[in-house]
């Protein structure tokens, strides 16, 4: 049964903007520690695909906050929920701390997809509840 649905359409441009006045600290509020290091990795190899990936994960943790009616409020913050790939290239939703406690407890699974074009990125979450 669905739980709760969440999309997030984010301007690049605004993540670009952030990104220049705050640097790297803004990566580290929005980014995982494992998110980080994927973030790294892209900015120096292409600093905009570094920027792209972090619009995407700031747009698809935006869009997990609305699918489970949380918002940006405890247990849901930026580090504890990650947007991971999983082997194939697929992304998937890997939660730490409260708020995986609080999402298992619920009997909770989440789906997601990430897209991004030169100036948008959007996500679109799916929450459904193990029957």
């Amino acid at each position: 049964m669905i739980y709760g649905i969440g999309t997030d359409v984010c301007d690049v441009r605004r993540v670009r903007a952030s990104f220049e006045r705050h640097g790297e600290r803004f990566a580290r509020k929005v980014l995982s520690d494992g998110e980080l290091a994927v973030w790294k990795a892209r900015c120096a190899r292409w600093p905009e695909r570094g920027l792209r990936y972090l619009a995407t994960r700031f747009s698809a943790k935006e869009a997990f906050s609305k699918a489970v009616g949380l918002g940006m409020r405890m247990p849901m913050t930026w580090r504890l929920c990650e947007i991971a790939n999983l082997p194939g290239g697929r992304p998937a939703i890997v939660l730490h701390g409260g708020l995986k406690e609080w999402f298992e407890a619920r009997g909770l699974t989440a789906h997601v997809s990430v897209t991004d074009e030169s100036e948008y990125a959007a996500s679109f979450v799916v929450v459904e509840k193990k029957e």
